[in-house]
């Protein structure tokens, strides 16, 4: 479970084609022609979470950034 909205970017000039992203996220990660990842859905529902998040820790160029709300609660006077 995830503390709110997952969202997505790539970076097309880091991506060499491997293509697991595509093998793990299907509905998330394409790749064009050249074999370059295509962004499919940035805001992916919470059901294809942990498959971005694994596409994510196994991409070898780093192309895939994932950005999630924190969800470590801060309260008033607590150091």
């Amino acid at each position: 479970m995830t503390g709110g909205p997952l969202r997505v970017e790539v970076s097309r000039d880091l991506c060499r084609g491997a293509g697991m992203c595509t093998l793990l996220a299907p509905e998330v990660f394409d790749q064009s022609d050249e074999g370059v990842v295509l962004l499919l859905d940035a805001r992916p529902p919470a059901a294809v979470h942990a498959a971005v998040r694994e596409a994510a820790d196994q991409c070898p160029c780093a192309a895939i950034t994932l950005h999630e709300p924190s969800t470590t609660t801060e309260f008033p006077g607590t150091p």
